[in-house]
């Protein structure tokens, strides 16, 4: 048996999954590992060297069970950045998308761009965390350091380079910088050139499926084994998608530290109603586009469950708040939600600002939060089904969140749409199809998600009043 090795590592912890094709899919988790947010020199940062180290005790943990892969990709979140300098290393910490740098910064993009130019062009979100926003911070914050760059690497990309000795920027995480063309599919130089970054340290956008050779003789040596390094989707979100059993007439909400809500689509939508609502087009397996919005997601009740010195599982603060007929929201998409002292602080003021009562024990505090969440989603449908001019039929959430019950039935409830849930490890299995799309193993997509639909238990949730 042939077996393949998915890295996928989240805004809140990663893991090293392999995977085996035949008649099923067939995943076992090798090694699991928290990330965070750590505080350095000021900034907001990732630690990439402890992320780069679990990666390759993942890969001795593989050797250790008596399995070795003969291919690996890693995915992980989206938008943050390496610059390398003419000796290939970094000139910055890994900064945070939830850093204050960016404060500001998209307000003055917007001023040298027409809004309208850059979403007909790019057909990405506005996010004040975009890496167009945090690439134009460091130059105008630090511009000797940008100067110096190179080379430009998203977070996955760093690590395949690490791993391999080889530089590429892949597509579907290229596409959430708001810096390639959603029509030509490449860098967009105009906006580019215009922004004063430098072009050349752009790498070529390679596609999942592509192989960028074998692991460097250095870690074969370390971890006792050689294989292949193929790019999957290495946006998770992107990797998720592939994942979803079945997509006609069916939106996908990819659940987890963030919420990815929205539909499959052939080409970009880059119709000023779409801007309105403020939809992405981000670039998805065989140049197919994930339209869909961002909404903050799970974040909130893991800064709760911080905040709560961690006495409660994700699991007692949803069985907590169940019963409760507490119905105070909050926006989940203010920024003053992205990067709070305290989640809980915050959430009370909101609630007391705009008039609601304000949570007070932890089953109100955590069914404020799954509320919020299924209203914004249930917007995100409405939004969706209007600029598509048609009714979709279902949801499907995908990903670790989807294993909150609670949430999965107050979305039923509210768009009064089937929910089905599953499957959980979506992100790890998309990675894991495009490494076998390259190995030939898998001959389409179509075929991988039949072969998921086989594999995998998915939940159906309909709405109480048709059941």
């Amino acid at each position: 048996m042939n077996y393949s090795l998915a890295v996928d590592i989240g805004a809140s912890s990663g893991r090293l999954i392999v995977g085996e094709c035949n008649k099923k899919i067939h995943l076992t988790e090798i090694h699991r590992f928290e990330n965070q947010i750590i505080e350095k020199n000021g900034q907001f940062c990732w630690d990439l060297d402890a992320l780069f180290s679990e990666i390759k005790t993942g890969l001795k943990k593989c050797r250790e069970a008596g399995i070795e892969p003969v291919s690996m990709g890693i995915d992980t979140w989206a938008v943050d950045f390496v610059l390398l300098d003419e000796h290939d290393k970094p000139l910055t910490d890994a900064v945070s998308y939830r850093d204050p740098r960016t404060d500001g910064v998209m307000e003055e993009v917007i001023e040298q761009f027409m809004k309208e130019r850059l979403y007909l062009e790019t057909g990405i979100q506005f996010q004040q965390f975009n890496t167009i926003y945090q690439l134009y911070a460091l130059k105008k914050q630090h511009p000797d350091i940008f100067k110096k760059a190179k080379s430009f690497l998203m977070i996955p990309d760093y690590f395949h380079f690490l791993l391999t000795g080889k530089k590429a920027n892949e597509y579907t995480n290229a596409t959430t910088t708001q810096l390639v063309n959603a029509f030509t599919k490449k860098w967009d130089k105009d906006i580019i050139e215009a922004l004063g970054f430098n072009p050349d340290m752009f790498q070529e956008i390679k596609l999942p499926t592509e192989s960028l050779g074998k692991l460097k003789s250095e870690w074969v040596e370390e971890v006792g084994f050689d294989l292949e390094v193929i790019l999957p989707a290495t946006h998770d979100t992107g990797s998720a998608v592939v994942a979803v059993p079945k997509v006609a007439d069916t939106i996908y909400l990819s659940s987890g530290t963030w919420s990815l809500i929205g539909v499959e689509n052939s080409f970009p939508i880059c119709v000023t109603k779409a801007l309105d609502y403020n939809f992405t087009n981000e670039g998805g397996m065989n140049y197919q586009f994930r339209f869909l919005k961002n909404i903050m997601g799970l974040w909130m009740i893991q800064e709760v469950r911080r905040n709560y010195d961690n006495r409660y599982s994700f699991a007692q603060l949803v069985e907590l708040s169940k019963g409760i007929s507490f119905k105070s929201t909050v926006d989940v998409n203010d920024p003053r939600f992205l990067k709070p002292t305290n989640m809980i602080k915050e959430i009370q003021r909101y609630c007391q600002e705009t008039g609601q009562q304000a949570p007070e024990h932890p089953g109100e505090v955590a069914k404020c939060v799954f509320e919020s969440l299924a209203e914004s989603y249930t917007s995100a449908v409405a939004e969706i089904e209007d600029i598509f001019e048609k009714d979709f039929k279902s949801i499907n959430v995908i990903g670790g969140g989807c294993r909150n019950e609670l949430l999965n039935q107050l979305i039923a409830d509210r768009t009064k749409k089937d929910v089905f849930a599953g499957p959980i490890e979506a992100t790890a299995i998309g990675n894991l199809v495009a490494q076998w799309m390259a190995l030939g193993e898998i001959e389409s997509i179509q075929q991988a998600r039949k072969l998921i639909y086989d594999s995998f238990d998915v939940k159906r949730y309909v709405s109480a009043d048709r059941e």
